[in-house]
């Protein structure tokens, strides 16, 4: 089953006032999140970008909670957050059944989340060496290549710049970088051809 189809099935199982909301909630995500992707994550809908979550949803009998994985790095502003199980960094907006949903409010912290996040994905990248170091540079050369590369979710293109990094000599990294040029041209991902990889 496809994972918005997933999500129609998970609105719908809900009363009625808990299905607008969620409605509500998705329209809402989509509308100020672009290229946002649905997911599916520990029994409830999430929203992804560039593979980092955004939001998640979950409910009880008497609420609807937008819960935000990074929220104790967000200023919640006119919106309070609730405590919140799944980890300590994880905070929860909840809505209930006599609230007018704020939407104003619900745009301005999804923002703030989309910049935590992007700050959290520069951050990592810089850390793990997710910069152009020689892979990008030959693939920009390969048109073929180059468009495969960009067609390529964020996941896969940092396993193939892991996999080129970790070689430990140049000539190492230069053969990586060789045959991931070979693979990519190809269309090959890491998760479809892992033993290639390995192999080489």
């Amino acid at each position: 089953m496809l994972v918005p189809e997933q999500i129609n099935l998970y609105i719908a199982e809900h009363p009625a006032w808990q299905r607008k909301v969620l409605v509500r909630l998705r329209q809402l995500v989509h509308a100020t999140c672009d290229n946002v992707q649905e997911s599916w994550r520990s029994g409830a809908p999430s929203f992804d970008q560039d593979g980092l979550p955004v939001v998640h949803f979950a409910t009880s009998k008497t609420s609807v909670s937008l819960c935000f994985p990074k929220g104790d790095q967000l200023k919640p502003g006119k919106l309070e957050f609730e405590p919140a199980a799944g980890g300590k960094c994880v905070r929860v907006a909840k809505f209930r059944e006599t609230d007018k949903l704020p939407e104003s409010a619900v745009v301005d912290l999804l923002k703030k989340a989309l910049v935590c996040n992007s700050k959290l994905a520069d951050e990592d990248a810089k850390k793990k060496g997710h910069e152009p170091i020689g892979l990008e540079a030959v693939l920009r050369k390969d048109p073929m290549a180059w468009a495969n590369w960009e067609s390529f979710p964020k996941d896969t293109r940092n396993e193939y710049l892991d996999w080129v990094n970790d070689g430990r000599k140049e000539e190492t990294r230069k053969h990586r970088i060789a045959k991931a040029l070979e693979l990519i041209r190809d269309g090959i991902t890491r998760e479809e051809e892992p033993k290639r990889l390995r192999d080489a």
